[in-house]
C-alpha cells in the first residue's frame, strides 16, 4: 500500500455489546494529571511513546522502567536514558528491570530495530544513570508513593510487571488501570499467530491478565491502523525542532521494516497508541472482551485468543482494542512533538 488509506477495515462486533463492570482505562487533566508508570524496551516506537507521555499535561510520568526485548537489558536501558536527555527529562527515574523472559531465552527483535535496538539518528548522550533499584522493586516504590492510584502502561514484554504483581501483592489494590500495547485478534507480526511483546514472554502475559487488574489491551489491529504516512512523518521533522528531527529520522528506518514487510509508505508507531488512549478520550474504541493467552501451542504460543463472539461465555477480563481514529491521533503525536520546540 502506498496511498494514504488505512491498511483494512476495523474489527466489527456483529452482536450488540454486553454490559461490564470491567472499568474502561481513566483520562487525567491538565488540573489533575493521570499518574503513569511507562515500562518499555525502548524501540523506536516506545521511544516516541515516552515523548508523547512527557509531552502530555494530563498525563504524570512518575518513573520509567525497561525490560528486555525489542534489545538486551542494557541497550533498552540506555535508550530509554537517552530519550529523556532528549526531551529535557533529567527529573524521570530509570530503573532496568528484567534480562531475560520468566521462562526460556531472550528473545530480540534486531530485523525490526536494529542491533542497538534504535538504528537511525544519534540519540544525545544520557545525563543521568538508572537507579540502583531493580524495576518490579522501583514500580511498587513508585506506586506506594503516589497520592492516587497508578496506570500501568507497558509497551515492551510483560516480565517486570508479572514480577511485581508476584513480589509485591500489597500494590495490587493501588493500580488503577494497565494500559498495555501487546497482543492482537487477528493476526501476528513475529509468528503467524503472536505478537512480538506477548511471544517474548506469554507466561509473564498470562500472569498479568489473570490478575484482576482493569486492563486494556492495544493490539495489532489498533495500531496498525494508527500509520504515519511518510509525508506527515517529513511535515513532523520539518516542524518540530531538534525533537522532531529525531523522530523523523527514528520513525524513517521503522518505515524501512514496514515497507519491506507490509508495503507500506509509512509506519505505525505501536507503543505511542497505548499512552494515545490515556490521553484523548475516544481515540481507540474498545470492546469488553475475555482474552487468554497461549503458552504452549507448537504453532501458536504467545497468541492472544480473543473471544471476540463471546462463545465460551467467559467473563470479560481486558478492554480490546478494536479502531482507531487515525487522524486524530497524528495530530495528537504532532502536537506533542511540537511542544519540545
Amino acid at each position: 500500500m502506498s496511498g494514504t488509506a488505512a491498511p483494512g477495515p476495523g474489527i466489527v462486533l456483529v452482536d450488540r455489546p454486553v454490559p461490564s463492570r470491567l472499568p474502561e482505562a481513566p483520562h487525567g487533566t491538565p488540573g489533575h494529571p493521570l499518574p503513569i508508570v511507562i515500562d518499555c524496551d525502548p524501540g523506536h516506537d516506545d521511544a516516541v511513546a515516552i515523548l508523547l507521555a512527557l509531552a502530555r499535561p494530563d498525563l504524570r510520568v512518575l518513573g520509567i522502567s525497561t525490560v528486555a526485548g525489542n534489545a538486551v537489558l542494557e541497550r533498552t536501558t540506555e535508550t530509554a536514558l537517552r530519550v529523556l536527555a532528549l526531551a529535557g527529562r533529567a527529573d524521570v527515574e530509570v530503573a532496568a528491570g528484567a534480562a531475560h523472559p520468566l521462562e526460556g531465552p531472550l528473545h530480540t527483535a534486531p530485523h525490526v530495530h536494529g542491533e542497538s535496538g534504535i538504528e537511525g539518528p544519534a540519540l544525545p548522550d544520557p545525563v543521568t544513570a538508572p537507579i540502583g533499584e531493580f524495576a518490579p522493586h522501583a514500580m511498587a516504590r513508585w506506586i506506594r508513593a503516589a497520592a492516587e492510584p497508578v496506570v500501568l502502561v507497558p509497551t515492551g514484554p510483560l516480565t517486570n510487571v508479572a514480577l511485581l504483581l508476584q513480589e509485591h501483592p500489597e500494590v495490587h489494590d493501588r493500580i488503577a488501570h494497565i494500559c498495555l500495547m501487546g497482543g492482537s485478534i487477528t493476526e501476528g507480526n513475529i509468528t503467524p499467530s503472536a505478537e512480538f511483546n506477548i511471544w517474548v514472554d506469554p507466561e509473564a502475559a498470562q500472569t498479568v491478565f489473570g490478575a484482576g487488574i482493569p486492563l486494556t489491551m492495544i493490539g495489532l489491529d489498533v495500531t496498525h491502523r494508527s500509520i504515519v504516512w511518510e509525508r506527515e512523518r517529513e511535515a513532523l521533522a520539518r516542524e518540530g525542532g531538534r525533537v522532531g528531527a529525531v523522530v523523523g529520522g527514528l520513525l524513517a528506518y521503522f518505515q524501512a521494516f514496514h515497507e519491506r514487510t507490509y508495503g507500506w509508505a509509512g509506519t505505525p508507531i505501536h507503543d505511542a497508541v497505548a499512552v494515545a488512549h490515556l490521553a484523548m478520550p475516544g481515540l481507540v474504541r474498545t470492546a469488553a472482551l475475555d482474552v487468554e493467552i497461549e503458552t504452549e501451542g507448537r504453532f501458536t504460543r504467545g497468541r492472544t485468543v480473543v473471544d471476540l463472539r463471546r462463545v465460551t461465555g467467559r467473563t470479560p477480563n481486558a478492554h480490546v482494542g478494536l479502531d482507531i481514529d487515525r487522524e486524530r491521533f497524528v495530530a495528537l503525536l504532532g502536537e506533542a512533538i511540537r511542544s519540545y520546540a
